[in-house]
């Protein structure tokens, strides 16, 4: 997978896709852990800019596919930065495919089409 991501715009509010990858028998735990979500995590997303995130499985290849919608001011770098950002995918490390910092794998996702 390539790191990166690319950002398009579905009716004026910009968007985000992008791929992560699981390790074999991780689903459930992902789950779990998600489930669970720190309240401080969603808390930083949110004032980030992320107004909407879901992530979906394809169980076939263990491919997480990711959407947020992102509000003005987004700086990604910033969000990689925060303490509470870096504590999250230290606890995620174990269940996924991860950089040398413990930053998922990301693969970008170019948006395509989208019905309105």
């Amino acid at each position: 997978m390539v790191a990166g991501r690319l950002e398009g715009r579905v009716g004026g509010m910009r968007v985000r896709g992008f791929t992560m990858k699981l390790k074999p028998g991780c689903a459930e735990e992902y789950r779990r852990r998600h489930d669970a979500l720190w309240p401080e995590l969603a808390a930083l997303l949110r004032e980030s800019g992320i107004s909407d995130y879901a992530i979906f499985l394809d169980r076939g290849t263990n491919t997480l596919f990711a959407v947020q919608k992102l509000g003005p001011g987004f700086d990604p770098e910033a969000l990689r930065r925060h303490p509470v950002m870096r504590r999250w995918w230290e606890y995620m490390a174990d269940l996924m495919e991860v950089h040398p910092d413990k930053s998922p794998v990301e693969g970008e996702l170019e948006l395509m089409f989208h019905l309105r």
